[in-house]
């Protein structure tokens, strides 16, 4: 379950760090939270795929690394990132 090209570049002018960032740890953490909810809705619907299962924990481990790392780089970005992106209850 890709992201569509479409929504991948609002997600890359929405997040970007500067005019030219495809990759930052905050677009990239952005990027997985729009396919884990995707991903989230699908196993919803089916919940013998245990395969898109493990996918969707690889992804949320993923996250949790990319977070930490900016937690520990910038703690006032992540908190901002947390809230605009609606994620840690």
């Amino acid at each position: 379950m890709a992201l569509l090209q479409a929504r991948k570049q609002e997600l890359i002018s929405e997040y970007q760090v500067h005019e030219t960032d495809t990759g930052s740890a905050d677009l990239q953490v952005a990027m997985l939270t729009d396919r884990i909810n995707s991903l989230s809705i699908h196993l919803q619907a089916n919940k013998k795929d245990y395969a898109s299962r493990r996918g969707l924990l690889k992804m949320i481990g993923r996250r949790k690394r990319l977070l930490s790392y900016i937690l520990k780089e910038d703690p006032t970005r992540y908190r901002a990132l947390i809230t605009r992106l609606g994620i840690r209850g």
